[in-house]
């Protein structure tokens, strides 16, 4: 079946980083455009960044622009996720999600299935 298992996340303080990982299995990797989102307490979810099937496009909402990056590897089947520049409004639950197709989308209903997530927490 489908699995999406989240990796490393922890503390980091304001200005820190941190790399978070997504293993996959269970479907064809490089068929399938992935995101990730975060969930910060009280609040809604918020997508992130996606990556294409081919990795030539990468996306990102304006609040992570420039701070985080996002990767793929097709050898590893995993998805990353790099944070940089942390600040403390950046704590949240990070989940990566699989797409329904090729394409990125902002719209998280886009994506079928969800690792269960890491948690970042910035704190100084």
């Amino acid at each position: 079946q489908v699995q999406l298992v989240e990796s490393g996340g922890g503390l980091a303080r304001p200005g820190g980083s941190l790399r978070l990982s997504c293993a996959v299995s269970g479907f064809t990797f490089n068929n399938y455009a992935m995101s990730w989102a975060r969930q910060a307490p009280g609040m809604v979810y918020e997508w992130l960044s996606g990556i294409s099937t081919d990795v030539s496009l990468q996306y990102y909402a304006d609040s992570v622009k420039g701070r985080f990056t996002i990767s793929r590897d097709s050898a590893k089947n995993t998805v990353y996720l790099q944070l940089n520049n942390l600040r403390h409004n950046d704590t949240a639950r990070c989940f990566c999600a699989k797409g329904r197709g090729v394409t990125v989308s902002a719209i998280l209903g886009h994506y079928d299935y969800w690792g269960q997530g890491t948690q970042v927490t910035v704190s100084s």
